[in-house]
């Protein structure tokens, strides 16, 4: 993306769609797209070589960032207009903190998705598009 930012998420997880939703990034960096990774959206295809299950994605800029590394760029990206936000912050803008909690959000994702009955997110047959 040009401007703003592109996030792609998992829509099933509770804990994926609050926090994107939370952190209040159109404050400080402008346009935000949030995209579930089930929607079937043509651009999730771009991205067929991350694993969705291991992370969220994000576009900023001319990076493209998942899991750990997306929660960090995220964290040093949003707001400080809430608790929720000045906390996010304080400890995922530290990159060795955010490696080291991002395995155990994963795993509180994964537990929750295998609780509501949700399964993981299907690789499908998604391409890499054609140029």
């Amino acid at each position: 993306m040009s401007d703003g930012a592109l996030i792609i998420y998992d829509g099933e997880c509770i804990f994926c769609q609050n926090y994107v939703r939370l952190l209040r990034l159109r404050e400080r960096i402008g346009r935000v797209e949030l995209v579930d990774a089930r929607s079937g959206d043509p651009r999730i295809a771009q991205y067929c070589c991350y694993d969705l299950n291991e992370g969220m994605l994000l576009i900023y800029g001319e990076g493209t960032y998942h899991g750990a590394e997306a929660i960090h760029v995220l964290a040093t990206l949003s707001s400080t207009s809430t608790l929720f936000n000045r906390l996010n912050q304080a400890i995922l803008s530290n990159p060795a903190t955010a490696r080291w909690l991002y395995p155990l959000m994963r795993a509180g994702r994964n537990l929750t998705l295998a609780l509501r009955g949700k399964p993981q997110i299907s690789r499908g047959d998604r391409k890499r598009p054609t140029p």
